[in-house]
Parts: structure tokens; C-alpha cells; sequence
């Protein structure tokens, strides 16, 4: 066992290790703030979809009653800043089947809300690894 000179760190055997008496683990340090407990849980079974373009006026109702023409909403909400409250312009609508969110792709995309052109979008996640 050596101690590097100047630092506070001890090298055991390939691994790095502090020495300092208040040592906080490395796991909460490195681990994810993700809600999901496995990445692979993460992925698009192709009925999420991003909505982007909201005016500050819509709410979690309206952007359910305009993609509710197309099938049934399962869940509708807007993205608000967490300080000031505001709409960030965009959301996310979780339709019932992979059908229904193609057609809401298909005819909601480039429709108006509430004045503004918004653009429909499946929302394309993957497990990362």
C-alpha cells in the first residue's frame, strides 16, 4: 500500500480510494435520477408523442380534447418551467394504441391550438447502455 504525496486519495489494488474520515459513498453520487428502475424500461412503444409549438394559453385538457379526435387519450400534459410556472411550449400525449398515434401523427401534425401551428411527433427513446 502507497500514498501518493499531496493527495487524498489511497490507490488499493486498481481502485481509488478517499481517505478523507467523511467518505460519502460513490453509488448516490453516479446513479440515476431517472424514475424507471432498468433503462430498457424507458423504450416508445410507439404510442407516446411529443407536441411541440403550445401557446402559454393551453392546458392539459385542451391538448386532451384536440387529440382526442383521434382516439383515446390515455395522458396529456404540458411541460411547465418549475420556477415561474409558465408554459415551456411543448407536451407529451400517450394515446391508447400505436394506431391511434399514427393517425394523431397523421392528421394533428401541422394543425392550430389555440392559434399556433403545432407539430405531432412519436417520441423516439431507446435503452442506452
Amino acid at each position: 500500500m502507497s500514498y501518493s504525496r499531496g493527495s487524498s486519495f489511497l490507490f488499493l489494488g486498481g481502485r481509488y480510494e478517499s481517505r478523507s474520515p467523511y467518505r460519502r459513498s460513490s453509488y448516490s453520487r453516479y446513479r440515476s435520477r431517472s424514475r424507471s428502475v432498468d433503462s430498457s424500461d424507458a423504450e416508445n412503444p410507439g404510442n407516446n408523442l411529443y407536441v411541440t409549438g403550445l401557446s402559454a394559453r393551453v392546458t392539459d385538457r385542451d391538448l386532451e380534447k384536440h387529440f382526442s379526435t383521434e382516439g383515446e387519450v390515455i395522458d396529456a400534459s404540458v411541460v411547465h418551467d418549475p420556477w415561474t410556472r409558465e408554459s415551456r411550449g411543448f407536451g407529451f400525449v400517450t394515446m391508447a394504441t400505436v394506431k391511434e398515434a399514427d393517425r394523431c401523427i397523421k392528421y394533428l401534425d401541422r394543425s392550430v391550438l389555440e392559434g399556433r401551428v403545432i407539430t405531432v411527433e412519436k417520441i423516439l427513446l431507446t435503452a442506452t447502455g
